[in-house]
């Protein structure tokens, strides 16, 4: 059933789904690199300019549940189409009105718009893999649409805080929306949707159909485990990715060019770390158990940051490395699991389900550890980060079904390979 379309087609329906991807990263989360620019160039306050870069978050957050009810009921293609539109015209919106001196009032309402709209690439892919990746494929195919959260962020990194202190927050805003029309472009013109497939046969051997009322979460507890295991493993990744620069320039004197430079390769090492944990699932035909190894080398390297900056040790950094990697390994895993346990009518609520999650997560989290390095510094705020991934260790679920089962199972009650099980 994974051969209507060729392996270069597939892939390059992949390529497409992570380009649209990193338009939300782009819009969402490159406001934040706007902040210094916000506060020395355009004469906001320090607060101000945080709660600026919060807005696009904001409509994130309030906007992917509902782009999930959307994307499990018109396909992909057809609602990324839509929510991208809404986010290139948000872009450019907030480009014009920085670039036109706007109130700030009018430039939050902007950049709302973009992130609200932004909502259905974000949980976006679940379809895409499942539908048209082999079980062999799909933690590898996942981990590399997963590249585009790195990516993003290691693009705006290098381009918009120093395109803003030349030229200001409009040029800079110019970069989100360059990417937003090109993921739109490759929505329109690269992705096509699976065809909707039974899920696997039930207890009597028939062919189960999917409804909107068969919801997956009453089924067994697997899909909420997920998500609690990937709530506490965001911590240590928000951790790292929001404190580290700080960490570096102010408490280890580094220049902030060479700090951005060692973040950028960091992520990029992520990135790449993404896809080998999606292969080790493949291999090993599991999605958990990857999980509860990444668990388990996040939390060691996360304590043993804490204990060399405790003592200042210059190989602290070479670890926090490790432990940034380790920290978002998972994060391919979980997403495969959730569109494939959830089914092609769920896949979308369920991924936008996990998004939330992370994303309160990291809102609720991050003022603490700020106010732990501010009071007890960096050290015991890492120390404390550590156990996230102790506490996700036991709430990792056992696989619902092999990777190799759910494909047989599902090849068993496809429309071409109707044969009932015996």
């Amino acid at each position: 059933m994974h051969d209507d379309i060729s392996d270069a087609r597939r892939w390059t329906m992949l390529v497409c789904s992570m380009i649209a991807a990193m338009t939300t990263t782009c819009v969402v989360s490159g406001v934040p690199y706007l902040i210094p620019t916000l506060h020395t160039g355009e004469g906001l306050s320090l607060t101000t300019a945080s709660v600026i870069a919060t807005v696009p978050t904001i409509g994130l957050m309030i906007g992917i549940i509902p782009w999930g009810v959307l994307l499990d009921r018109y396909g992909e293609r057809l609602v990324l189409t839509v929510s991208l539109s809404g986010t290139l015209v948000g872009a450019v919106a907030s480009a014009a009105a920085a670039l036109g001196d706007a109130p700030t009032a009018a430039l939050a309402a902007c950049l709302f718009v973009g992130g609200l709209s932004s909502g259905a690439a974000n949980g976006a892919s679940g379809r895409i893999v499942v539908g048209w990746f082999p079980a062999n494929q799909r933690g590898t195919a996942m981990g590399f649409r997963q590249m585009a959260q790195p990516l993003g962020m290691g693009l705006c990194a290098l381009t918009m805080p120093v395109i803003a202190a030349a030229h200001g927050v409009g040029a800079a805003l110019i970069v989100p929306a360059v990417v937003t029309a090109i993921g739109l472009a490759c929505c329109v013109f690269g992705i096509k949707d699976p065809p909707m497939r039974t899920e696997p046969a039930g207890a009597t051997g028939a062919a189960q159909p999917v409804t909107p009322a068969e919801n997956p979460y009453r089924a067994s507890s697997f899909l909420a485990r997920v998500h609690a295991v990937s709530v506490a493993l965001v911590i240590p990744q928000s951790m790292l990715w929001t404190f580290v620069p700080t960490w570096l320039i102010v408490d280890r004197g580094w220049a902030p060019a060479t700090a951005g430079t060692l973040i950028t390769a960091t992520q990029i090492v992520g990135a790449l770390g993404r896809i080998g944990a999606g292969r080790l699932s493949d291999v090993m035909g599991s999605r958990m158990r990857p999980v509860r190894l990444i668990a388990i080398t996040a939390g060691i390297a996360t304590g043993a940051l804490a204990l060399l900056d405790a003592v200042g040790s210059p190989v602290a950094v070479a670890i926090m490395v490790v432990a940034s990697v380790a920290s978002v390994a998972d994060n391919g895993l979980a997403f495969t699991a959730i569109a494939e346990y959830a089914g092609p009518r769920w896949s979308g609520r369920g991924l936008g389900i996990q998004n939330t999650a992370q994303h309160l997560a990291t809102a609720v989290t991050t003022p603490l550890i700020g106010a732990t390095v501010s009071h007890l510094g960096f050290a015991a705020a890492f120390g404390l980060t550590a156990l996230a991934p102790l506490v996700a260790l036991p709430l990792v679920p056992r696989d619902a079904t092999s990777v190799s089962d759910l494909e047989t199972d599902r090849s068993r009650v496809s429309p071409d390979r109707s044969t009932p099980n015996p």
